[in-house]
């Protein structure tokens, strides 16, 4: 089933970046400073969240500090799913 950043790169090459190559970026890689998704990508990160993983994101969730990278989201991720 893979971990969770493994799911979040693969979404991100495949749905974002629209690369078979995978995801080229360090998992710390700013999503925002490196233009890898702009504000119509957070939104299909938002549902993407809610589609694999069952988590509703709640509007005062969505800054960078929880989907900025590939490391935030997945600690986001994993904070949401145990609370």
């Amino acid at each position: 089933m893979g971990n969770i950043e493994e799911k979040i790169r693969s979404f991100i090459a495949e749905n974002i970046l629209f690369s078979d190559n995978g995801y080229p970026h360090a998992d710390d890689t700013s999503f925002l400073e490196e233009g890898i998704v702009d504000s119509m990508g957070i939104m299909e990160l938002v549902m993407f969240v809610d589609e694999s993983f069952g988590i509703t994101v709640e509007d005062e969730e969505l800054v960078p500090d929880n989907f900025d990278s590939v490391s935030r989201l997945a600690a986001y991720i994993r904070q949401k799913s145990s609370a």
